[in-house]
C-alpha cells in the first residue's frame, strides 16, 4: 500500500497535470482540422508565442493572472489574420493539403528565427505565480499544478459546450459536415472558417501562458510539445474533441507509469509504439472527426 502512495500515485497525479496540458495544446490542432482539414505545422509556434506574450507582458509590469487572460485576447487576432491572409489564398487549391502544410511549417520556421531575435537562444524562466503545495491521497501535490489541472479541465469543458451545446457551435459542425450547404442556410462559412482558426490559436497561447511556469520559454519549445500533441491527435481520431481528451490522458499515463518500470528513455518511443499501432488496426483512430464526437 505505501508503495503505491508514495511511489505510483505521484506518478499518476504527474501524468494527469501533463495530460491535461498536452491536451490543451492539442485540442486547439483537432478543431482546426476537423472544420478546416488543415493540419497546422505552425500550432507549436503558436503555443510558444503565448508563452513569449507573456514573458514581454510580465515584463511590462503586468501580474500573472492578468497576463493569463491577455494573451488569448491578444492571440485571437493573430489567428484570425493568419487564416485570411494565409490559409484562406491557397485553401480552394486542388493541392491545398500539400500547400497548407508547407505553408503552415513555413510560418513556424520563420517564428522560431523571430523568437531568436526577438528574445534570443536561452531559456527564459517565469515565476511560480503559487507556491505551496497541498496533500492530495497522502502525496504531496503542488498548488500551481493542481491550478493547471482544474483551470484545464474548465477549458476542456468549456469547449466541449461550445462545440457541441450553442447554436454558434452548431455553424461550426455544419461547416464541417457540408460547407456549400450550410453557406445556403445563411451560416457565414468563411467567418465561421477564421473565427474557429483563431479559437484553436489562442487555446494555444493559453496553453503557452500556463505551462511557462513549469517548463520555461524557449525558442524551440513549440516543436519539442507538439509531438506529442500530434500523437494525442492521431490516436484520438483527428478532428475528435472527446478522442483528444481520452487519448491525451491516457498516453501521458502510459508514458508516466511506464518510467517507473523502464527507461525513461524509452518512455516516450512507447508511446510512439502505441500510436503506429493504433495507425495499423484502425487507422481513423479511436473516434471520429468534429462533427460527431
Amino acid at each position: 500500500m505505501d508503495i503505491i502512495q508514495f511511489v505510483l500515485v505521484p506518478q499518476i497525479l504527474n501524468g494527469l497535470t501533463i495530460g491535461i496540458a498536452v491536451v490543451l495544446v492539442a485540442l486547439g490542432m483537432t478543431i482546426i482540422f476537423g472544420l478546416l482539414d488543415v493540419i497546422n505545422m505552425a500550432h507549436g509556434e503558436f503555443y510558444a508565442l503565448g508563452g513569449y506574450l507573456a514573458i514581454s507582458l510580465l515584463a511590462c509590469g503586468m501580474n500573472f493572472w492578468v497576463t493569463l487572460l491577455a494573451v488569448p485576447l491578444l492571440m485571437l487576432p493573430v489567428g484570425y489574420l493568419t487564416e485570411r491572409f494565409f490559409i484562406q489564398r491557397v485553401f480552394h487549391s486542388q493541392d491545398r493539403h500539400i500547400l497548407t502544410l508547407l505553408l503552415t511549417l513555413g510560418i513556424s520556421i520563420i517564428l522560431q528565427d523571430i523568437f531568436k531575435l526577438g528574445y534570443g537562444p536561452n531559456t527564459l524562466r517565469v515565476q511560480m505565480p503559487i507556491s505551496g503545495g497541498t496533500e492530495f491521497f497522502g502525496v504531496f501535490l503542488p498548488n500551481y499544478r493542481a491550478f493547471i489541472l482544474v483551470t484545464g479541465s474548465l477549458i476542456i469543458l468549456g469547449t466541449w459546450f461550445l462545440i457541441y451545446k450553442t447554436s454558434l457551435g452548431a455553424m461550426i459542425r455544419a461547416s464541417a459536415f457540408d460547407k456549400e450547404m450550410a453557406g445556403s442556410l445563411g451560416v457565414p462559412v468563411r467567418q465561421i472558417y477564421a473565427g474557429t482558426f483563431a479559437f484553436g490559436v489562442a487555446l494555444a497561447g493559453v496553453s503557452g501562458v500556463l505551462l511557462a511556469p513549469l517548463y520555461s520559454v524557449f525558442p524551440t519549445m513549440g516543436h519539442d510539445f507538439i509531438l506529442m500533441a500530434f500523437v494525442v491527435v492521431i490516436v484520438g481520431g483527428m478532428g475528435s474533441l472527446v478522442g483528444t481528451v481520452v487519448a491525451g490522458l491516457l498516453l501521458t499515463q502510459v508514458q508516466s507509469i511506464s518510467s517507473l518500470f523502464i527507461s525513461p528513455a524509452l518512455a516516450e518511443p512507447l508511446v510512439f509504439s502505441i500510436m503506429i499501432v493504433v495507425l495499423i488496426f484502425r487507422p481513423q483512430g479511436l473516434f471520429g472527426k468534429i462533427g460527431t464526437g
